[in-house]
């Protein structure tokens, strides 16, 4: 369907470039616009990795604050699209609320008002293409150097270039339009005529994927007398409600928190269009009282649209920024996580395209998808000891629970695989390797622990799927001495997932170190005490030969659990917060010091 589409675009245009060289230039004027806006947005990509998340932080807490920051990042950027994507990308990462996201989109409304001005007030005046030229040249020799910084400014120049000569063209073409025919003859008067130019509004900017494209294209028409003023505000109220279907087109590949996000920008800007649409004569009227106020003369009818943008956009702040809340919660309780069930195949809870577009929200992400692939071992772990994850999150005794579980609880650990742990792996590794070959050193050298911790804990599931048969066999054995070191291993691996999810949750960072120090300390002494009670089971013929081969392999899975999981405890906490990561690093017990204490009952007895 889009190819067809696609096709019969490319004929009709291609019949109307052979009818009117001015429906080349404009069209073509439009083609430049649009690439100087793409590449005005991808050299502030190069400028977003790395300090959004500072500046999200800081700035979005409250609700006033994300309307300013969505306000100045758009004035910055022109272009409420990229960052109502980037809302979408920060929050589907968890790193913004709906609420602060929903008040970033309306800061961003406000902010893409400055482009009408600026194109009203300056780009219909002057020769843009004078300017357009040496910003070409300048940008294009800064695109080729190596520098991150450089190549991002040169790309902005470019893009500023692109939109200026694109503006050029299309004023250009409806100029030339005056000399061979009168489009406003076309023109539509009325609530039919309200109606019908929105609806191509709306078009236009589905179409073009920019609300600043149609309003160029608007401002250069109406300047050259070519639509009518009251034709030029219904275009301009379909403009601002199809420029809702970037951030929805965006969003397909978010998660759910950023499906709620562009459907909270769709309602929004669609409320506030079709509440305008049986007011245009009164928002005329509004207009021409107070644009002499603001020194817009009567005759400036590309002022007066800038003047009229500017009210919708308001309006829009008006009404719904003492709703978000209530938004939000409205959109939480139409759209909500699917509940997973045992049987169902799982799959990846965070990652999508959109978090590859910046730094901050990859690493999010992987983070956040780690813990999901951790949480899935966790419990398969757990089952594979013959007990639940139930049982460990309990405040019940460790020895109360080895009595209750004294039964093997027989689970297919390879379909556990397939179903809740292959898939969300591999995608996990994938993403990985996609974000280190996209961003910075810098950037990769806080992806790769991540992308390490996913690697031991697939490596502490392998270990315990290598272990199950014999655990299921030994915990309901005649022999005593062999039931025994069973539940030991049991009791020990209890107890570190139960610190693993102490340390998870902990809510003061003292006791989390603590914890994980306490934690590596365990695993070592551990080790040491199952070597000598292995020794003398065998010296003292307590176990037969083949239960000695198979608890001495798996002591030793049991020791690849703990060490993995206990890396991979120290990975995410550690990286949980990298403003902190240099002083938890330092509070850490390291290899020597784990070693030291766990061979010197002195030192342990002083820790």
């Amino acid at each position: 369907m889009k190819r067809l589409f696609l096709l019969l675009m490319i004929i009709t245009l291609s019949y109307a470039f052979i009818q009117s060289k001015n429906t080349l230039s404009i069209s073509a004027g439009v083609a430049i616009f649009l690439f100087g806006m793409l590449s005005l947005e991808e050299g502030f990509r190069f400028f977003t990795g790395g300090l959004l998340d500072k500046f999200l932080k800081a700035f979005t807490n409250k609700v006033y604050k994300s309307i300013i920051f969505g306000a100045i990042t758009t004035t910055l950027m022109q272009s409420s699209g990229l960052v109502a994507v980037i809302a979408i990308s920060f929050i589907s990462a968890g790193l913004i609320g709906l609420t602060q996201g929903i008040g970033i989109v309306l800061g961003a409304n406000i902010g893409t008002t400055t482009g009408a001005w600026l194109i009203a007030g300056y780009g219909l005046k002057i020769s843009l293409a004078t300017y357009a030229m040496p910003m070409l040249v300048f940008g294009t020799m800064f695109i080729f150097q190596s520098n991150q910084k450089l190549k991002g400014f040169g790309y902005v120049l470019t893009g500023l270039g692109f939109a200026f000569l694109g503006i050029a063209y299309m004023k250009e073409g409806f100029d030339a339009f005056k000399e061979s025919i009168d489009l406003t003859k076309y023109a539509v008067s009325g609530f039919r005529g309200t109606l019908i130019f929105v609806v191509i509004g709306i078009i236009a900017t589905i179409i073009m994927q920019s609300s600043h494209a149609s309003l160029v294209l608007i401002l250069t028409a109406l300047s050259a007398s070519q639509i009518t003023y009251e034709n030029a505000i219904a275009l301009t109220i379909g403009a601002n409600m199809g420029t809702t279907i970037t951030a929805i087109i965006g969003a397909l590949g978010a998660s759910i928190e950023g499906k709620k996000l562009a459907g909270a920008h769709f309602f929004i800007n669609f409320t506030t269009g079709l509440l305008l649409i049986g007011l245009v004569p009164q928002s005329v009227q509004l207009i021409d009282i107070t644009a002499p106020f603001l020194g817009i003369k009567s005759s400036d009818l590309a002022l007066k649209i800038a003047l009229y943008h500017t009210y919708f956009n308001v309006l829009c702040v008006a009404l719904f920024s003492p709703l978000i809340t209530l938004l939000s919660h409205l959109l939480d309780s139409i759209l909500k996580k699917p509940i997973l069930e045992e049987s169902i195949m799982d799959d990846v809870l965070y990652i999508n395209d959109l978090s590859l577009d910046f730094p901050d929200t990859a690493q999010a992400v992987l983070f956040k998808e780690t813990k999901h692939l951790y949480s899935n071992v966790f419990e398969i772990i757990a089952k594979g000891l013959s007990i639940t994850k139930e049982d460990i999150i309990s405040g019940m005794e460790i020895d109360d629970i080895i009595k209750l579980r004294n039964k093997a609880i027989h689970i297919d650990m390879e379909l556990f695989y397939e179903n809740r742990i292959k898939m969300i792996y591999g995608k996990i590794i994938n993403f990985a390797v996609m974000a280190q070959g996209k961003f910075a050193e810098d950037a990769n050298l806080k992806l790769i622990p991540i992308k390490n911790a996913n690697i031991k804990i697939i490596e502490a599931f392998k270990a315990a799927k290598h272990m199950q048969k014999n655990m299921m066999h030994y915990i309901e054995s005649d022999n005593e001495s062999i039931k025994d070191e069973y539940n030991h291993i049991r009791r020990s691996l209890i107890k570190l997932l139960r610190n693993m999810q102490l340390i998870f949750s902990a809510n003061e960072e003292d006791i989390a170190v603590l914890l994980l120090s306490k934690l590596k300390l365990d695993i070592q002494k551990y080790d040491i005490a199952a070597n000598k009670s292995l020794d003398n089971l065998i010296r003292t013929n307590k176990i037969t030969f083949a239960m000695a081969t198979s608890l001495m392999n798996d002591t030793t899975y049991a020791y690849t659990i703990a060490t993995e999981l206990a890396e991979v405890a120290h990975t995410l906490f550690v990286h949980e917060d990298t403003t902190l990561k240099e002083g938890r690093e330092a509070l850490l017990l390291n290899e020597q010091e784990v070693d030291e204490m766990a061979n010197n009952p002195e030192k342990r007895s002083n820790a």
